[in-house]
């Protein structure tokens, strides 16, 4: 196959394909160069005049390489590898690294592999980091966990890169053994972190230790000094972390350097209607970026940051992975191409194979039952108590202090005051496990709403004004094998059936995104002011984002990394 494309550069053997009358975006230059680009064999052979093969004329549009996301979590997505693909496709993307730590929490190595299994043969490709955090963190209680030996085997494929975000910063900080003894895994070429609000000498320490990038930053100083110490700043644009424009300025003024692009947790909607790293590009370029590098940061540096040097760029010898562009404002794709052979046009995927889910995927909710009665908080001896208070975009949370709303010795939801209670349910392991506490911001006036999406360990995250409602989400998760679910007056409005391991839809994405729509609004009715309330839910879950959360076996205080009781 070398010889064949180097006979094809040289011009003595006709390419596969050659795109014409292109602007070619040159990653290495930031210039377009006015160009033809030859194809053989699903890599670039060479750019210039080359004559037979199958002829494209661009008619002046922009060639530019195929989208990478440096960071995402396919999970998140509600969507099969297979689903998640023709979703983001047709918006450019041709490579994804993931880390599947979401249903490694629930399967343990056996999704992982399933993951892999399942990301084969897609018009994308599915990179892998192995997971370093599960459970995140040992206040929470997965449905299996990771060992150090399960991560070196999953390393040993092929599309595996390095070690997954790691997320206990605290342990890293702290020279915890046991967490440092997963930087030693065999075969990683890097590690990815995950260290939210960490400066000063305490990020030191976390570099030290060898983690290489970030994408957490939220805040201009926090990006600019974790560049500043090497880090790859992985810029992210989430459901419900709205980072990008806090961090551009960054790239404003100090170039695009060691800043990618990643989009970490997006729903489908957002996916589906708005886009992928497209739709980071165009807002890039509305805030005052330039084209270039927000193409740059949306191609070559994910490649660089995670060391995949057969792409990124336009060049000979690397893969064929290309996107012609309408414009650089809309960054709307008219054409992509993965691997020299073209995989979307017009908006659409082009038709391919799905892979079957195995039975063994279906069967993970194992809560047990669950009455209104469990989802009580006596009031007895409590004086002020903790709230969880969500800030609109963002995973961070405020820990709030405050007199409670008590009704029949009972503490209550205080709708007036923009206060639900929150549960989170134990259920791989029917522990009967349930962590109660308060939260703040959602806007709920009547009724619950729960999910099996709940980062990382994926136990049952209830919000609810009352206790009946709450039981009633609860039950209905059960009965339906996982997924999300809207009630008011005890009675279920409406569901989103996740069977696959409680976090992924066996739907099209079409149906996917009409029902997740559905259960928005239907929340909007019920007083959520929240423009992605089930992302939101499913991160009050998280023991390692500040500052305070809440598992199946209570409030975390992520600053002091321990549990603590719902009085203060």
């Amino acid at each position: 196959m070398r010889a064949d494309l180097i006979a094809v550069a040289r011009g003595d053997a006709p390419p596969d394909l050659v795109i014409t009358g292109a602007h070619v975006f040159s990653a290495f230059t930031c210039e377009w160069l006015e160009t033809d680009v030859a194809l053989a064999g699903g890599v670039i052979a060479g750019l210039g005049e080359y004559d037979g093969g199958e002829r494209v004329d661009a008619n002046g549009q922009y060639l530019v390489p195929g989208f990478i996301d440096a960071h995402v979590h396919i999970e998140s997505s509600k969507l099969v590898p297979a689903e998640f693909a023709r979703a983001v496709v047709p918006h450019g993307t041709t490579a994804v690294v993931t880390d599947p730590h979401e249903v490694a929490n629930v399967l343990g190595p056996e999704g992982v592999e399933w993951m892999l299994a399942a990301s084969e043969d897609l018009p994308l490709d599915v990179f892998v980091m192995a997971p370093s955090c599960v459970p995140a963190s040992h206040f929470e209680s997965p449905g299996c966990a990771f060992e150090p030996a399960d991560m070196e085997a999953i390393l040993r494929h092929p599309r595996a890169l390095g070690i997954a975000e790691m997320m206990n910063f605290p342990g890293v900080i702290g020279g915890d053994p046991a967490v440092l003894s997963r930087f030693e895994v065999a075969g990683a070429s890097h590690v990815d972190g995950h260290a939210p609000g960490v400066t000063g000498r305490g990020l030191n320490a976390y570099v030290a230790a060898g983690v290489r990038s970030d994408h957490e930053a939220t805040t201009y100083d926090e990006a600019l000094e974790k560049r500043r110490l090497g880090m790859w700043v992985l810029i992210r644009e989430a459901s419900n972390a709205h980072n990008l424009r806090d961090l551009l300025p960054v790239v404003k003024r100090f170039g695009p350097e060691h800043c990618a692009f990643c989009t970490d947790d997006r729903e489908p909607d957002l996916l589906f209607r708005e886009g992928h790293i497209d739709q980071m590009c165009r807002i890039a370029v509305q805030e005052g970026i330039r084209p270039e590098h927000a193409l740059l940061m949306a191609t070559l540096h994910p490649a660089r940051a995670h060391r995949l040097m057969d792409r990124g760029a336009i060049a000979p010898g690397l893969r064929a992975d290309l996107v012609l562009l309408d414009d650089l404002e809309t960054f709307r794709p008219a054409c992509v191409w993965k691997d020299g052979r073209l995989v979307a046009a017009g908006g659409s995927a082009e038709p391919f194979a799905a892979a079957a889910i195995p039975d063994r995927l279906r069967s993970t909710m194992r809560s047990g039952a669950v009455g209104a009665e469990d989802f009580a908080i006596p009031a007895a001896g409590t004086g002020r108590v903790r709230v969880i208070e969500i800030i609109p975009g963002q995973l961070i949370t405020h820990a709030r202090e405050e007199e409670p709303t008590i009704r029949d010795d009972a503490i209550v939801a205080d709708p007036d005051g923009d206060v639900a209670k929150i549960a989170v349910v134990e259920r791989h392991h029917e522990t009967g496990r349930i962590g109660k506490g308060l939260v703040r911001g959602f806007g709920l006036r009547t009724g619950a709403f729960a999910s099996t999406v709940a980062h990382d360990a994926h136990n049952v995250v209830i919000v609810g004004t009352t206790d009946a409602d709450m039981a009633a989400c609860a039950a209905r998760l059960q009965e339906i094998g996982g997924g999300i679910v809207v009630a008011r007056d005890g009675t279920v409005r409406g569901e989103l059936p996740l069977p696959v391991a409680g976090l992924l839809s066996d739907q099209p994405v079409e149906d996917v995104v009409t029902c997740l729509e559905a259960l928005q609004d239907m929340l909007r009715d019920q007083g959520v002011r929240d423009s992605a309330p089930f992302m939101t839910l499913s991160f009050l879950a998280l023991s390692v984002i500040p500052a305070l959360k809440i598992t199946d076996r209570g409030l975390v205080d992520v600053e002091r990394f321990e549990l603590v009781p719902l009085a203060v």
